[in-house]
């Protein structure tokens, strides 16, 4: 067989995306290119698709998970926890620590990748009394589902918010209905290997009108003229009469806008979003289907799955058996990736190591950490490389 030459990602952004925005700077007069008209246009198709009211888009999925978290400590400034998966983007961890809330972590279960209720109950009120837990920050990993019924009702219950990272599960669903529109705020990352692309970009999408005003000035350097909400413009320009009132800031804040070019490659992409989506659902049922499940976990929750990775988790804790398929996959131009998505579990990364973690009480993150890959999943990928990928798999021994 010769070698699969399979990279880990395809360019999602295709010549007629390329015409779309060559049609747009050719434009007389030239057409204002930083965030502007587009933006909005494709904020509103977004929340459109997604079945959300609002949405805030931004220059990239992490500045869309420090954007949620700056704005949820406007919610609540004096602080709190946030209980998060060990399986997720580094951003995820990092936006908690930089908006000065206390990150929590609970291990994850190999069904869906995320929380392990069980433990994240006993988490929850483990972690109560002595502190504010202000929400659960769950992760939809690389096209699965986190969410659960059991789930909302642990959140309604306890008062807790419901915060998504939907950064690489856009389309995938929970009954019926896209995840991201479910909780309270979301996010999501249009980098080039995830489901669409604007070259870079992110966005975040919230049901609630406050949050969402909270997101447009935080968006822009915390600006109050970004609010479209008159009354909250009155509020902060009455209460601080003293200042240019066209340059009055709400807190302290970054500079997350994207631009009318990344919008426009946005807006031609969404139109094409589904129908990929679609192929990349059949690629990894097949790809599930027929992997070896005495050797590779295959038993994943599928309903509402929309993967754009194959996921690939050793049954087995076997070092040996690791590295040989390492070395095949090296040998064969397989890119993978191990330890899933972030590299694995964050509480082994430098900027979190030293800390008192007893690494016992994870035992399903530190088995992905070590014998866990993703290989990826893109439209263009041809069935007989997904075949070929398959076989590869299953003869190692």
């Amino acid at each position: 067989m010769e070698d699969l030459k399979l990279p880990l990602m395809s360019n999602n952004i295709g010549r007629d995306d390329v015409d779309c925005l060559i049609e747009f700077l050719q434009q007389e007069p030239i057409p204002r290119l930083t965030n502007g008209p587009k933006v909005i246009e494709f904020e509103k198709a977004w929340s459109e698709w997604l079945g959300v009211k609002h949405s805030v888009f931004v220059n990239s999925g992490t500045a869309a998970n420090e954007l949620t978290m700056l704005a949820l400590k406007h919610l609540f400034p004096e602080g709190g926890e946030i209980i998060i998966p060990p399986l997720a983007w580094a951003s995820d961890v990092n936006s908690v620590l930089f908006s000065g809330f206390k990150p929590v972590f609970s291990d994850i279960n190999l069904k869906n990748l995320s929380f392990d209720l069980d433990k994240l109950e006993k988490t929850l009120y483990d972690n109560w009394d002595a502190h504010y837990t202000r929400a659960i920050f769950v992760t939809h990993v690389l096209g699965l589902n986190a969410l659960s019924d059991r789930l909302l009702k642990m959140c309604i219950d306890n008062d807790v918010l419901l915060i998504e990272d939907v950064c690489e599960s856009h389309g995938a669903t929970h009954n019926n209905i896209k995840l991201g529109s479910v909780g309270f705020a979301s996010n999501f990352s249009f980098y080039f290997a995830h489901h669409m692309s604007t070259i870079e970009g992110g966005m975040v999408s919230t049901n609630d009108d406050h949050f969402y005003q909270l997101c447009r000035s935080l968006r822009s350097h915390g600006m109050v003229r970004e609010f479209t909400d008159e009354k909250l413009i009155e509020k902060y320009t009455n209460d601080h009469s003293d200042l240019n009132q066209d340059f009055v800031f709400i807190g302290p804040a970054h500079n997350f806008r994207s631009t009318e070019i990344n919008a426009v490659l946005g807006l031609c992409q969404l139109e094409k979003l589904d129908s990929n989506n679609q192929i990349r659902i059949n690629n990894f049922e097949h790809f599930i289907k027929n992997l070896d499940s005495e050797k590779y976990h295959t038993d994943f929750e599928m309903d509402g799955q929309c993967n754009y990775a194959f996921i690939v988790i050793m049954k087995e804790g076997d070092f040996d058996l690791r590295d040989r398929i390492e070395k095949m996959m090296d040998e064969n131009d397989i890119e993978f990736r191990r330890g899933l998505s972030g590299g694995g579990n964050q509480m082994r990364q430098p900027y979190f190591r030293n800390r008192d973690i007893n690494f016992d009480e994870f035992p399903n993150i530190e088995h992905v950490h070590n014998f866990g890959w993703y290989i990826g999943n893109y439209p263009s990928l041809d069935m007989d490389k997904i075949k070929g990928l398959i076989a590869l798999l299953n003869n190692q021994k």
